[in-house]
């Protein structure tokens, strides 16, 4: 990956729906804020999407099909839960995306790799979030 891409990826903004009037904001190399934390609890989350993949655009009709495929493969993992995410990048670039509980580093590798993502962000309970550039 570039430097300006991987520039990209730290200096977007990830917000996470908790409920209809609740948001949270999640930087890179930041401790998850506190709703999260509280949400998340002790174990593993990332914020994950299955749009543009290669970090190339595609049309709407086609990100929207692949995160409808992404968000039904991550239901059928045993202990996950979701949130409505959307990842907003400094250019004004945005994405919809997802917030996940309950799935280790391995799966979160085969998901995303999956869906032709070149990182995710991650993170364990309350500690930073981290940028997992995907080979």
């Amino acid at each position: 990956m570039d430097e300006v891409l991987l520039e990209a990826f730290r200096a977007t903004t990830y917000h996470v729906c908790l409920d209809p009037v609740t948001w949270a904001i999640i930087r890179v190399d930041l401790p998850l804020p506190a709703a999260l934390a509280q949400t998340v609890g002790t174990g593993p989350w990332a914020f994950i999407t299955a749009w543009n993949p290669q970090a190339r655009r595609r049309p709407p009709a086609e990100n929207e099909a692949a995160q409808r495929q992404l968000l039904g493969e991550i239901g059928h993992a045993a202990g996950a839960r979701v949130y409505p995410a959307i990842g907003v990048g400094t250019s004004g670039w945005s994405e919809p995306s997802l917030f996940v509980t309950g799935l280790d580093v391995p799966a979160l590798d085969a998901l995303t790799r999956a869906h032709g993502q070149l990182a995710y962000v991650h993170g364990e309970a309350s500690g930073p979030a981290t940028l997992r550039v995907l080979d």
